[in-house]
């Protein structure tokens, strides 16, 4: 099982030793805003700032995202997660895509 403290965008952790490299893995979500969600968004641009309802969109794609990618490390056998990093890409219109991956590792503490 991950603990959230042993995830890192490093290439090592420090204090842990890596005994194993199991591989890249990932987590991936699709996700598009509703069409009241694109109304209020569009009159949010109207008057400038955060557009707070978009903030909200992002921030749920990529915790589910990361909750996909830790799911995954741990049907692999891992305890820890190097090299995490998010990637996203417009689909099509509207529908984005973010991922969430790293190289899954077994590590222990020195």
């Amino acid at each position: 099982m991950i603990d959230m403290n042993l995830i890192t965008t490093a290439n090592n952790l420090e204090g842990y030793r890596i005994t194993k490299h199991i591989g890249v893995i990932r987590g991936i979500t699709v996700r598009s805003r509703s069409i009241f969600g694109n109304i209020a968004g569009g009159f949010q641009t109207l008057v400038g700032g955060k557009l707070s309802i978009y903030v909200e969109l992002c921030e749920k794609t990529r915790e589910e995202a990361y909750q996909l990618m830790i799911q995954h490390a741990n049907e692999r056998g891992a305890n820890a997660i190097i090299n995490m990093r998010y990637d996203a890409n417009e689909v099509m219109n509207g529908v984005t895509e973010v991922l969430a991956y790293g190289t899954a590792v077994v590590v222990e503490k020195i």
